[in-house]
């Protein structure tokens, strides 16, 4: 691995790695294991989004970001499970926040790395096709890419109520024609991302979206067609969705 610095004559090589951050307890689908470590098809979720990011050739470095005292874990997770050999894999303690996980995340990259792609681990299916798109999005000079789709429903912007369950009044109707549901792997111009990083401060819980970070610093942010298979699972009905589609690709595709 190079460490010569870039220069004018010496560019910084375009290589991608991505960062996963999965140190989450994932609430929303009960008690019991990480969200990440939740099993899909008989492999723990954060096996499948490891091997959806690196079933892209553009992918040399996946960097998992475990629960902040899981990394042992993780790497022996990792041991158990098959992963395509051309990449390397580097897994390292989280933070109490998403935010600061990407950041940790961030700060064990190697220095030729250009291109970087934060995917969520609950995001276990995403096509190959899509990450191929983002990095190459990124590569032909876009600081932050995302992948959205169309949004199918009428959204509703609300005030939201002071006790859960009561009517909230509508305040507003968005045009759905410019809406889109964001979706991961998203991808960064590295230097852009360090530096949203950087500079947008810890808030709360954090930022739970790193391209809502870059558009903070007045930075272009553009969308590319998203997948309807990289949905998040979040809830128990996204697990059987989940299952359902693993179980068609490997009826199919021997996946």
């Amino acid at each position: 691995m190079s460490s010569t610095p870039p220069s004018p004559d010496r560019p910084r090589p375009l290589r991608t790695a991505a960062v996963i951050p999965a140190a989450g307890r994932g609430i929303r689908l009960g008690p019991g294991a990480p969200k990440a470590l939740r099993v899909l098809g008989g492999t723990p979720m954060l096996i499948h989004a490891i091997r959806a990011m690196a079933a892209s050739r553009a992918v040399s470095l996946v960097v998992v970001v475990a629960p902040p005292d899981g990394a042992p874990e993780v790497k022996h997770l990792l041991d158990e499970h098959a992963l395509p050999e051309r990449t390397d894999y580097l897994v390292v303690p989280g933070g109490d926040t998403r935010q600061e996980s990407v950041g940790l995340g961030l700060d064990a990259l190697p220095e030729d790395v250009s291109v970087v792609l934060v995917h969520d681990a609950a995001r276990p299916l995403v096509p190959v096709d899509t990450v191929d798109a983002v990095v190459e999005a990124v590569r032909n000079g876009a600081p932050a890419v995302v992948p959205a789709l169309p949004l199918a429903d009428t959204v509703k912007e609300v005030e939201p109520a002071a006790v859960a369950g009561e009517p909230e009044p509508v305040l507003s109707t968005p045009v759905r024609a410019r809406l889109r549901a964001v979706q991961t792997p998203q991808g960064f111009d590295r230097d852009t991302l360090v530096r949203a990083h950087a500079e947008v401060a810890l808030d709360g819980e954090g930022a739970t979206d790193d391209a809502g970070m870059v558009e903070r610093l007045g930075k272009p942010v553009v969308v590319v067609p998203g997948h309807e298979e990289a949905f998040k699972v979040t809830r128990p009905l996204d697990l059987v969705l989940a299952e359902a589609v693993l179980a068609r690709r490997r009826a199919n595709d021997g996946f």
